[in-house]
C-alpha cells in the first residue's frame, strides 16, 4: 500500500507549482475549455504538473477557449482547470513526444447557486497561497472566514480538509471532506479523498468503501487506483485487482510498482503469458532493483512451466 500524500489531491483552489525547465521536452498539448452550453471560457487558468520533473507551469486560456503547452517533457502530467465561480477540474494525461497527442476538452460547471464576490475571491486566494507556504492554520481560518460569509460555498471544506490533510489531521481532513459533499454534481475527487484519509489511517476497508462511491472512470490517480487494486488483491480479489493495476499502469505507464502488482496478480491468477509480459515491462522499467532477481526467477519458472 502506497502512503497518500496531498500531492494527489490537491484541487483547484490549492495548486502549487515549482517552476523549472526540468519540464521541458519535445511534447505538445492543447486543449480548449468550455461552459456546460458549449461557450468557449476564457481567462481560464490552466495549471500543468510534471510528476517526472516534480515541475511546471501555468497558462490561460484564450477568446477561444484554447491553451496550449509546447515543448514539454513526456510522461505524467497533472492539469488543474480553475476559474472564479466555476466549479474546478483535475485531470491527468500521459504526454508523448513522438507522436501527436489528443486535443483536450474540458466543461467547467457553475458553482449552483452561489455568487462569490470579489472579496471572497481574494480571501480564497491568499488562502492558496498560505498553503502553499505550508501556513496550513493560517489557510484554514481564511477559509473559514469565507464561509462564514458564503455558508452556502460548500466546496471550500474540501480546501480545509486538504489543510488537514497535510497537517496529518486525518480525522478532522474527513469531517471537512464530508461537508463538502454536495446533493447533486460529482463528488468523485471528494469520494477519492476520503478514501486517502482513510489510506494514510490505516483503515483499508474504509477506504475501499469511500473509493468505490466514485465514479472509476473519472479517478486519473494513478496512486489512488494502484491502492484499491491492493486491497482487493490482500482480499484475494484477483480479478478486480488487476483491473485497477491495469487502470493505474494505463495511467502512467513508468509506474514500475505498479507493473510489479500487475505481474503478480496475473501470476495468482495463472494467466502466465500475460504474467511474463507484465513482469518483463517491469525489469525494463526497474532493473536493479531489489525485486528484480526474484522477478527474473518468476519469469523463467513461468517460461519453463509453459514448455
Amino acid at each position: 500500500m502506497k502512503r497518500v500524500i496531498i500531492s494527489v489531491i490537491v484541487f483547484s483552489f490549492i495548486a502549487s507549482f515549482m517552476f523549472s525547465a526540468a519540464y521541458t521536452g519535445k511534447g505538445k498539448l492543447k486543449g480548449f475549455v468550455y461552459d456546460e452550453n458549449g461557450k468557449p471560457l476564457e481567462g481560464v487558468t490552466v495549471k500543468l504538473f510534471s510528476l517526472r520533473a516534480a515541475s511546471g507551469f501555468s497558462v490561460k486560456t484564450d477568446s477561444k477557449g484554447e491553451w496550449k503547452a509546447m515543448w514539454i517533457r513526456s510522461g505524467t502530467w497533472y492539469i488543474d482547470f480553475e476559474k472564479p465561480g466555476y466549479e474546478p477540474k483535475k485531470i491527468s494525461v500521459n504526454v508523448k513526444t513522438y507522436t501527436k497527442n489528443p486535443i483536450i476538452e474540458i466543461k467547467l460547471k457553475k458553482l449552483a447557486g452561489v455568487n462569490v464576490n470579489e472579496e471572497a475571491l481574494k480571501k480564497i486566494e491568499k488562502g492558496n497561497r498560505l498553503f502553499a507556504q505550508k501556513k496550513y492554520k493560517e489557510a484554514i481560518a481564511l477559509f473559514e472566514s469565507v464561509l462564514k460569509d458564503m455558508p452556502k460555498l460548500t466546496l471550500i471544506y474540501r480546501n480545509i480538509g486538504n489543510c488537514y490533510f497535510a497537517m496529518e489531521k486525518y480525522d478532522k481532513a474527513i469531517e471537512n471532506y464530508k461537508k463538502a459533499i454536495q446533493e447533486k454534481g460529482d463528488n468523485t475527487e471528494i469520494f477519492v479523498a476520503i478514501g486517502n484519509a482513510y489510506i494514510n489511517k490505516g483503515e483499508n476497508e474504509k477506504a475501499l468503501e469511500w473509493y468505490q462511491k466514485a465514479d472509476v472512470s473519472k479517478i486519473k490517480d494513478y496512486n489512488v487506483l494502484y491502492n484499491i487494486g491492493v486491497i482487493f488483491y490482500n482480499n484475494f480479489k484477483y480479478d478486480k485487482a488487476a483491473e485497477f493495476f491495469k487502470m493505474a499502469v494505463d495511467h502512467n505507464p513508468e509506474f514500475a510498482d505498479g507493473w510489479y502488482q500487475l505481474g503478480m496478480t496475473y501470476v495468482a491468477l495463472n494467466k502466465v503469458k500475460e504474467a511474463i509480459e507484465t513482469l518483463q515491462k517491469y525489469l525494463s522499467l526497474a532493473p536493479n532493483s531489489d525485486k528484480a532477481p526474484t522477478v527474473k526467477s518468476i519469469i523463467d519458472a513461468l517460461k519453463k512451466g509453459g514448455n
